[in-house]
This record gives C-alpha cells, structure tokens and sequence, in this order.
C-alpha cells in the first residue's frame, strides 16, 4: 500500500537546545490507514506532528508526501499539500475563534484554499456540519452557544469540509469527559470509513489510539522505540518503555 506521509530518518533540533528533539525517526503512514503516534510529554510527538503538518522542516532526514520530499519553499506543492492535510486540535475551547460564527468557522478552509465560494461552500459547509452530527441551524450560531464535546465537533467539521486525504488529530479528546471522548472516537472512525481518510492520532493515551488506530508508533525521547500493528504492539510490546506505558495510563472504557 502506497504511504501517504512518511517521516524518513528525520531529526529535529531547537535552537540552543542541548540534545535533538528527534533523532532518526521513521515511519510511513500508508493510505486509507490510522496510525497512532504514543509517548509522554517530551517524547517528541508534538515535534513530529509539526513536520507532518509542513510547520517545520527536519534539520537531517526528510518528510515525504506522496513518495517525494516536502518542501516548504514550492508553493505549489504546498498548496496541494494543504488541501489534502487537516488537523485538528486538542482544546476545542481554544481553537475556535469566538467572533465568528460556526459556519465561518466550518467554511475556512474552503475560501482560504480556493477550493468553493458562494453557494457551493455553503452547502459544503452544510455536509461537514451534518456529518458530525451537528444541527442544521448550527452554521449562524457562535462557539460559545455548544458543549465541549460539540466544540470538538465544529473542529472536526472544520478539518473535513475540504475533504482532506490526511486527519492529524492532536490529542482530540484528552479535554473532554469519558463520555464525550468515547462518542468523538467513534465519530473519527466513521468518518474514517466513509470518507476513506486516513487518521494520525497524537494521544498520550494507549487506550485512544487502540480503539481507533490500526498501527502505533511509540516514541520516547525522540526515537522511536517500537512500533506495527496496534494489536502486537500493546498486546505483546517489546520495549520495556512500551510496557511502562501500558502499566501507567488509564484505561478508556470502549
């Protein structure tokens, strides 16, 4: 299956820091697939989500979209690179801008990439809106009229309505209650299966990347320390760190 992303021995060091944020790290995130990305604070997961997202470019290595290198400098290839890679964020409080109303929240992404104006985005935003589960009349009201839980939704609207090939998804639910965190994960995964997009989950959590991800890659100080199918990695791991890791995080209840 052809990879999508790919991360290819690629390190990372910030200025006047005294050792690498990343050191030869590799992984390919493969088409139609979901991916994990695991480990605690400092292991590096927000360092690589950053050049996943085209924010930064390695300092050695390489990040490949599409199977060629990505540079930041063409704006072509950027552009297209945009359009196919959304993300979203892990506070839905702050994420969203509260001046706006939801629907030009939603439809951002459309006028920005030039993708639809007029009626078409609206009606594009109307779909991004109804896939989530959101209301209709949800598009002219403002952030601060939804629950977390429904926020998070918004986000997610947000990233979809240009129907990116790539959903980076940061720690989507560590803000939300059980409750809600358990119905977010589920949302991903259908939108996942119908729209075929393919998911990279940055989650401290083990228990959120192993209801949605097929592949985990665990990263601790900016290596990676294992990684493979999600059921092989937390089923039998390897690393020791990866067994610290299942020992110490609380278990969502899925």
């Amino acid at each position: 299956m052809t990879a999508v992303l790919e991360l290819r021995d690629a390190g990372y060091r910030y200025r006047r820091a005294a050792s690498p944020a990343l050191d030869g790290v590799s992984f390919a995130v493969e088409t139609g697939r979901s991916v994990g990305l695991v480990g605690e604070s400092g292991a590096g997961k927000t360092t690589v989500l950053s050049l996943l997202l085209g924010l930064a470019s390695p300092t050695s290595g390489a990040v490949l979209f599409d199977g060629a290198p990505l540079d930041r400098r063409d704006r072509t290839v950027m552009r297209e690179f945009r359009r196919g890679v959304q993300t979203v964020f892990q506070d839905p409080y702050s994420s969203l801008d509260p001046r706006q109303s939801v629907g030009r929240i939603v439809g951002e992404p459309l006028a920005s990439l030039r993708i639809a104006s007029g009626a078409d985005a609206r009606g594009r935003v109307a779909d991004a809106l109804r896939a989530v589960s959101l209301p209709a009349d949800a598009a002219g009201r403002y952030p601060h009229e939804f629950s977390g839980g429904q926020r998070q939704r918004i986000a997610i609207a947000r990233a979809i309505v240009s129907r990116p090939r790539v959903l980076l998804a940061d720690e989507p639910v560590s803000a939300l209650d059980v409750t809600t965190r358990i119905q977010i994960i589920e949302l991903l995964g259908r939108l996942a299966e119908a729209e075929g997009m393919t998911i990279v989950m940055v989650s401290h959590d083990l228990s959120v990347v192993a209801s949605l991800c097929e592949q985990t890659v665990v990263l601790q100080g900016g290596r990676v320390v294992e990684q493979g199918r999600t059921a092989d990695v937390l089923g039998s791991p390897s690393d020791p760190y990866t067994r610290r890791l299942l020992a110490s995080v609380p278990r969502l209840p899925v």
